[in-house]
């Protein structure tokens, strides 16, 4: 018994000293991180912008960064990416932005605001060039605004159309002797689908149709604009698969051209009217959001709320709704007379029904107290809509995915 208390007790011991050294260890990290100077944005700079970085609602810390290059970065917000390039538009020291188009980790509705962000910015007269190894559709419906867009010669570019895949689970669980619980309302109501049904209903065929359509059309419609052609023949250039390589792409002016990394540099340098010998001054969106501490105006408060992923009741992670978290934001707003207003950003495909009536109170009784309004991301659809149903006011992208229903319709009448 002595033994067995030495040994536990000697464990215990350096399992408390372990813990105590990887804290100051990675507080030693982060503090070294901080204490690095603020990137400097110098003259003809060049604004550096991942598109197949996912720029969520609310701002994520890149704890791994301070490990790998002693630097604490952060991934602006998908607001403050907006602001960002609003910034960089009036920033004399910013001549220009690469996008690195290698896929888009962004929804079709936010993809559309930072299309809409990068047209302003080169209303500036500074250049925007795009380039990449693989250029999917999706990264291509933010690059075609670019003065010039370059896929690497062996690269590739896709240019297909656009599809929905669903995977179908029924057939499955019944070999697995599984049997789902499933209510739903209407049928229409396809979330459960997957579970319920060998293959898609016509109901969901019919509005999954609808969508796609809708959303590529705005695509092609974008595209024949940027690209000075037209809808019928980019559409004929998907339905024939014409495009193979980014030669193809290049052939019928879908691209201005193949280079390599080495050769986009070149052609920036003389944009910038640098020697060729010389580095290009890179900045990341990341270090230009560190730069930009401040993107706030001047004037009244405005409180600023952001509801993304599914809605739960009680209090949910990070990446949910959390009705109990909500209530107590959309409440604190409210009842601070210092804000004046308040805006709800929903990104939500919804969630619990429950949860989504208790904010949906909360939501209405700060439109009696104060100008409340809403804005739509990339989804709000069933709870999602239905919270922002007491708003005075709501607005979305062209390309918001969300779903009324009859009973919300009498909520906004």
């Amino acid at each position: 018994m002595k033994s067995f208390l030495k040994i536990f007790l000697a464990s215990f011991l350096a399992l408390i000293v372990f813990c105590f050294v990887m804290v100051f260890f990675f507080a030693g990290l982060a503090g070294s991180a901080m204490s690095k100077s603020v990137p400097i944005v110098a003259e003809k700079s060049v604004l550096e912008i991942d598109l197949s970085t996912k720029f969520d609602e609310r701002p994520i810390t890149d704890f791994q960064s301070v490990i790998q290059v002693g630097a604490l970065e952060e991934t602006p917000s998908f607001y403050d990416l907006i602001r960002l390039i609003e910034k960089a538009k009036d920033d004399k020291n910013i001549e220009g932005i690469l996008l690195k188009a290698n896929g888009n980790a962004n929804g079709f509705g936010n993809s559309d605001e930072i299309r809409n962000a990068l047209i302003s910015f080169r209303s500036s007269k500074k250049f925007i060039i795009a380039h990449a190894d693989v250029m999917s559709q999706n990264a291509y419906s933010i690059a075609n605004v670019a003065d010039k867009i370059y896929v690497t010669p062996k690269g590739f570019f896709e240019w297909t159309g656009f599809s929905v895949n669903y995977m179908f689970l029924k057939g499955t669980l019944e070999k697995l002797e599984i049997k789902p619980q499933i209510f739903y309302a209407g049928k229409f109501k396809s979330a459960t689908e997957p579970l319920r049904a060998e293959k898609m209903t016509d109901e969901n065929r019919l509005q999954t149709t609808v969508w796609v359509n809708d959303i590529y059309n705005d695509f092609l419609l974008k595209t024949a604009e940027a690209r000075k052609t037209d809808t019928a023949t980019l559409h004929q250039l998907a339905d024939a698969g014409t495009i193979q390589t980014p030669e193809d792409a290049t052939k019928h002016q879908l691209i201005d051209g193949v280079k390599y990394d080495d050769e986009i540099k070149d052609e920036i340098k003389k944009r910038l009217k640098i020697d060729a010998g010389k580095k290009i001054n890179y900045v990341s969106v990341e270090q230009y959001a560190a730069t930009n501490r401040d993107l706030g105006g001047k004037g009244d408060n405005i409180a600023v709320i952001h509801a993304s992923g599914n809605i739960v009741d009680g209090k949910g992670q990070e990446d949910e709704i959390g009705s109990a978290d909500y209530i107590d934001l959309l409440r604190k707003a409210r009842l601070d007379q210092s804000i004046k207003a308040i805006v709800v950003r929903i990104n939500s495909g919804g969630g619990s029904a429950l949860a989504s009536e208790n904010i949906w109170r909360e939501m209405l009784l700060a439109k009696k107290a104060k100008p409340l309004m809403v804005s739509f991301g990339d989804v709000a659809a069933s709870g999602g809509y239905y919270i922002a149903a007491p708003a005075d006011s709501i607005f979305a992208s062209k390309n918001t995915i969300t779903a009324l229903l009859e009973y919300l319709v009498l909520c906004r009448i």
